[in-house]
């Protein structure tokens, strides 16, 4: 397991090269580029920056590991899910362009007049159409553990046996409380671990069972990336992110262990 970043939110307003070069400074091997952010890389991006954007990272021997979208399948209009599902194939595209191994997609909430089980499956069976599309061009779909309800584990397992399909996993998103049964990560962590290719952190300081996650993760031969993904610094200094991720990095080192 190495570190990388994600660049929501800390990240939100560096360009490429700013990336590369606090990825080299902190020790970062990896990023997640999230939409929307100055990085620019988007499904609208030109073929010709594509190519860039992949030479970049290539040149400087930094992982672009991931794509993080905003893609979501669980509203109650087909419509928009079918919007969702196209925008997550251009996300696909975009990946495979600029060498990415994945996208992260979402779900976000369980919309409260539909039945439960319905809308589980239709996001699971939304997320096999975009694994399909995914498998074609040699990229993953990676569905964040995320939103209102949508975010307990039981159903994030409920829509990977749904969309059972080879290209579509899991972002682990260290949810506190809601990964936790009996106050450990274990139970829940193990009923994914099978389909866990991509993991958020976030801020070491909140409650969140932290060394038992970071060894879990070691013990179960997790050999991916574990992101950074936490808030803007508020400091106007450039320096003071890298000053701190240094220190992130420094206790996600020794909990590692």
């Amino acid at each position: 397991m190495q570190l990388g970043m994600v660049t929501y939110n800390i990240a939100a307003g560096w360009d490429i090269p700013t990336i590369i070069e606090r990825c080299h400074q902190v020790g970062m091997a990896a990023v997640e580029l999230r939409t929307t952010h100055r990085h620019g890389v988007e499904p609208d991006t030109s073929k010709t920056r594509r190519e860039e954007v992949r030479k970049q990272f290539a040149n400087a021997g930094i992982v672009l590991w991931g794509l993080g979208s905003v893609c979501e399948y669980h509203s109650p209009d087909p419509a928009v899910v079918a919007q969702n599902i196209e925008l997550t194939k251009r996300f696909v595209d975009l990946a495979h362009d600029v060498g990415a191994k994945g996208v992260k997609v979402r779900p976000n909430a369980l919309p409260q007049e539909v039945e439960e089980r319905k809308t589980l499956e239709q996001i699971g069976n939304a997320l096999r159409v975009c694994g399909e599309a995914a498998a074609r061009m040699g990229v993953e779909i990676w569905l964040e553990v995320h939103g209102r309800g949508t975010s307990h584990p039981p159903h994030i397992r409920t829509i990977m046996d749904v969309a059972n399909h080879p290209n579509v996993g899991v972002t682990w998103n260290c949810n506190h409380p809601h990964d936790l049964k009996d106050g450990s990560v274990k139970p829940y962590f193990e009923s994914l671990r099978d389909r866990i290719w991509s993991v958020h952190i976030n801020e070491l300081t909140n409650p969140y069972p932290w060394p038992e996650l970071l060894q879990l993760l070691n013990k179960t031969g997790y050999d991916r990336y574990a992101l950074i993904e936490i808030q803007a610094m508020k400091s106007a200094h450039d320096e003071d992110a890298v000053r701190f991720l240094k220190y992130y990095r420094t206790l996600w080192e020794a909990w590692s262990m």
